[in-house]
């Protein structure tokens, strides 16, 4: 085999690894589309995504039923008509677009247990009707209200599947129909989920079609496919191409994924879910096969200043009266000032992290601190890919952290256990072995394409 092409599968692998250990313990949701569940490349998709659930990530599948549902209406001659996205549904209509729903995300809960994955369908899902818009009653269309995220969260906790069908239920059980594509939105915010994957049923990648017009700064890679865009760029996208294009499936999934941003995913990729291996391909190669939207998860986030260090000693104060972290006075992060970040929302400091240089190529993530009532926006999550991101920049090649309370949280973001000896001498003088904090290891390297 050629060297050059060899050295490049390797580099493959590794990248795949690397990526791997950062996903694991992440939540990656997939709005698959009836005509892809039909379809018969769709047990190599299921076989793809069981092979992910296998590395440690969790997944949840939004069952589309659209084009099932309008084979069952039509097939037992029940009148339907489309208001722009949504479904007129009427009261006759309701039970066979349950059947049809049921149905498609029965087939995806059978093809999961071929591949020895456990998955279930629950009614997670509590709705609203849609109610008369313009003079239209939309009838039994809905609208998600929220979701029962404790409930699905301890069955990803069991290493479980959940499947949700395109059906919501109101507090007296009334089922509606609601859109698949909106449900996936709405459940990756509420998970916060890493990645929100739309599969297409064959239509092509965003910018393959004539026609768009592309936001200034974006450019199309393998003729006319947009392989990335910021949210800034996407909403421009949508802007520019909406007034000419409103019911464009292209323009309707960026508005989507912008949507989804909006509710802090950090990535959405947009990909044909009928190419065999797509899922993969997308996730671990740099300029993928589809078009990935991607929000600024470091927008919020910046280097302390001296005016800062009493918000951060008040964040740290709880988090040090319980062991979490070790005791730090106002002269000591004033003297590191230079290593901390702090996460900004709305003017108030609300978390921050310290990446402590040594030398070997060396740094320590220290100092972790996140405001209790936003924890569930990922901040700590997002301060450490910040910080990992700086020591790459720094040509750093190995980052640790020591913690008493938290070994799960570092082993699910890529972490592996190390010892002493793993970390600089000058920081072993310092040690402090009463305290007996566990140490953990990660090794940079890896690109930024749309795996990451």
């Amino acid at each position: 085999m050629d060297e050059t092409k060899l050295r490049e599968q390797v580099e493959l692998i590794r990248e795949a690894f690397l990526y791997a250990n950062r996903f694991q313990g992440r939540t990656f949701v997939f709005q698959i589309e009836a005509g892809v569940v039909t379809g018969p490349g769709f047990s190599s998709l299921v076989r793809d995504i069981v092979l992910l659930r296998q590395l440690g990530i969790h997944i949840v599948i939004v069952a589309g039923a659209a084009t099932r549902i309008d084979e069952v209406l039509t097939r037992y001659g029940v009148d339907w008509r489309m208001q722009g996205e949504v479904r007129v549904v009427s009261p006759e209509a309701t039970p066979f677009i349950k059947m049809a729903a049921f149905d498609t995300a029965n087939r995806v809960m059978t093809l999961l247990a071929g591949q020895r994955a456990n998955a279930v369908i629950g009614n997670w899902v509590r709705a609203r009707a849609v109610g008369v818009r313009d003079g239209v009653d939309y009838g039994d269309a809905g609208i998600v209200e929220r979701i029962n995220t404790d409930m699905v969260r301890q069955v990803l906790d069991q290493g479980t599947v959940p499947i949700f069908p395109c059906i919501g239920w109101n507090a007296s059980g009334q089922p509606y129909n609601i859109s698949s594509r909106e449900l996936a939105v709405v459940i990756s915010g509420a998970l916060v989920s890493s990645k929100l994957f739309f599969l297409t049923d064959g239509r092509p990648p965003v910018g393959q079609e004539a026609g768009y017009t592309l936001p200034t700064g974006v450019d199309a890679v393998e003729g006319s496919r947009i392989s990335r865009m910021t949210v800034g760029e996407a909403r421009e996208f949508v802007q520019v191409n909406e007034a000419t294009r409103p019911d464009d499936p292209g323009v309707t999934l960026v508005r989507h994924a912008c949507e989804a941003a909006g509710l802090g995913v950090e990535r959405t990729h947009i990909i044909d879910g009928t190419v065999e291996g797509v899922i993969l391909k997308e996730i671990f190669s740099n300029m993928g096969v589809g078009t990935m939207v991607h929000a600024n998860v470091y927008q919020s986030l910046r280097r302390m200043e001296r005016d800062d260090v009493p918000d951060v000693l008040r964040l740290m104060k709880p988090l040090i009266a319980a062991g979490y972290l070790v005791p730090r006075h106002e002269e000591d992060v004033v003297a590191a000032l230079d290593d901390f970040v702090v996460y900004e929302v709305d003017g108030s400091i609300h978390g921050c992290g310290a990446l402590h240089p040594f030398g070997e190529h060396m740094a320590e993530i220290a100092a972790l601190a996140v405001d209790e009532s936003y924890k569930h926006l990922g901040i700590g999550r997002r301060i450490v890919a910040y910080l990992l991101e700086r020591a790459r920049e720094q040509g750093l090649r190995r980052v640790f952290a020591l913690t008493t309370r938290t070994s799960d949280w570092f082993l699910q973001f890529g972490f592996r256990r190390g010892s002493t000896g793993d970390i600089p001498e000058s920081r072993r003088e310092h040690y402090d072995r009463a305290r007996n904090s566990r140490i953990y290891l990660y090794e940079l390297g890896g690109g930024n394409g749309h795996g990451g």
